[in-house]
């Protein structure tokens, strides 16, 4: 998930980057210190979760969370306990009462995630009637070319297809689902976190392999599959 960090107080801000940046599924786009900052990178920014301070110069943050005409999940971050229901009213994720201790910022941060995966769509993957494919990514329909796929990373929840040229999609989806769906006389899974294009493979070595100037790890249980590729393409 992508988060902003707004905090007036500079101390009060690092701790919480820190906190953040333990956190494997969530990934910070800024941290500023005032609201006019926060509307300003809202406005170029896709964003799905704000730690968002109450006091604050100018306007508080409860008073900002209410201007936004329809914010991203924010989870509240405040030495001030009895703003709580308001801010509940203003259906903020958690609301944490400085010092927080991290177990108590990881069960809100859990809880955000959870709202999040609710909100996603269902990955869809569609194979039309040429080599391409359709794939979910950044809320659209991605058109993903076959031809143009070197290697394909899980994450998790998630795919990042590489491609020759452009940036990688990254697709919430299983790598397991999509091996499944791709054809296995082009594509080898060579890792439990790689599948590669056959016919990107530019050298193999013994644990390892390269494809687009990339070094691919091979694993022992895939092994046996790739050795058994390269003696058939062997002259």
């Amino acid at each position: 998930m992508n988060c902003i960090l707004i905090d007036d107080e500079t101390p009060a801000l690092k701790l919480l980057e820190d906190n953040v940046k333990q956190i494997p599924f969530l990934n910070i786009v800024a941290c500023c210190k005032n609201p006019v900052q926060l509307l300003d990178l809202l406005r170029v920014h896709q964003v799905d979760l704000i730690f968002l301070d109450i006091q604050m110069p100018g306007i508080n943050g409860l008073e900002l969370l209410a201007s936004i005409k329809h914010p991203p999940m924010v989870i509240m971050v405040t030495a001030y306990p009895e703003y709580a229901l308001d801010g509940f009213n203003l259906d903020v994720v958690d609301y944490l009462v400085k010092p927080v201790p991290f177990s108590r910022f990881l069960k809100a941060v859990q809880k955000a995630n959870a709202l999040y995966e609710i909100r996603q769509p269902k990955a869809r993957y569609i194979q039309p009637e040429n080599d391409d494919i359709f794939v979910n990514a950044n809320y659209s329909l991605v058109k993903v070319r076959m031809q143009d796929i070197t290697y394909i990373e899980g994450l998790k929840d998630y795919v990042r297809i590489n491609l020759a040229e452009g940036n990688p999609v990254i697709t919430r989806m299983s790598l397991k689902t999509l091996e499944e769906r791709l054809n296995t006389t082009k594509y080898m899974r060579v890792h439990k976190s790689f599948m590669i294009a056959l016919d990107k493979i530019e050298s193999i070595q013994k644990t390892h392999l390269m494809v687009a100037g990339v070094e691919i790890p091979i694993s022992d249980a895939y092994r046996q599959a790739l050795q058994a590729y390269v003696q058939e393409k062997n002259f």
